[in-house]
């Protein structure tokens, strides 16, 4: 007796059948899938950060094409109180009280911008961090925008002291492969990050925005003047770093 040939069940799944989402070719899904684990990547691997001893992309990427990198990680302790405070104070005055971003210095850059391409706000030391670790340099919307949320995950898994101590330890403190404080202070003053004076470490907080172009061994009026002002600060702000002290 003829039967017809049964027809191959169609497999049921949730993403296409369920949910009605258009079936893109397979190369296309699978540079989606690409994607989504690149960008989900740093979520996954920044909860392992609460320990070791990070590096930053900058770092990787100078190895990787045969250029000079000098680090000696230092944890927090090993590290002169005033440096914290200076950084604080000089990058980001709110950091013990905010979550990884600073929505009121983002209020404020917005209400003193004429349109969005006039709009300039400092990134919190949470978010340069997430840059650091996991993103590249330079300007642009997309990093900022990858940026944001991770400042935010970073925040809320690592504790501020952890925060401040990778950064310290990853951020560049001269024009030619010095990166971590360590590093900076025996370039700048030859003298171990436990030992800078207030004076040494507001100067080296105010190289940070530009290493290259502000020498410690060479500072200009600028540099001078900044140094000034971030020590005049640090002895008004000492509340400012309550969030680094050990639990």
């Amino acid at each position: 007796m003829y039967q017809p040939a049964k027809r191959p069940a169609r497999r049921l799944t949730v993403a296409y059948d369920i949910l009605g989402l258009p079936r893109w070719p397979k190369p296309v899904r699978a540079l989606l899938f690409a994607i989504l684990l690149i960008i989900a990547l740093p979520y996954l691997i920044a909860p392992f950060y609460a320990f070791g001893e990070p590096v930053s992309t900058v770092m990787i990427w100078r190895r990787i094409v045969g250029e000079r990198v000098e680090r000696t990680y230092v944890p927090l302790s090993r590290i002169a109180p005033t440096l914290p405070l200076a950084v604080i104070v000089a990058e980001d005055g709110r950091f013990c009280t905010h979550r990884g971003v600073d929505f009121a210095e983002i209020r404020n850059a917005i209400s003193q911008a004429d349109d969005l391409d006039d709009m300039r706000g400092g990134s919190t030391i949470t978010q340069q961090l997430a840059k650091n670790l996991f993103l590249w340099p330079g300007h642009s919307y997309v990093r900022k925008a990858l940026e944001f949320p991770l400042a935010l995950w970073i925040d809320l898994i690592l504790p501020k002291r952890r925060i401040l101590e990778i950064y310290l330890n990853v951020a560049e403190w001269g024009p030619n492969g010095e990166f971590g404080i360590e590093e900076g202070a025996k370039r700048a003053f030859g003298t171990p990050a436990r030992a800078l004076s207030r004076y040494q470490a507001a100067m080296l907080a105010a190289m940070l925005p530009n290493p290259h172009a502000r020498d410690a061994r060479r500072p200009g009026p600028l540099l001078r003047y900044l140094t000034g002002l971030y020590v005049a600060r640090s002895a008004q702000a000492g509340g400012a770093a309550a969030c680094l002290r050990p639990r």
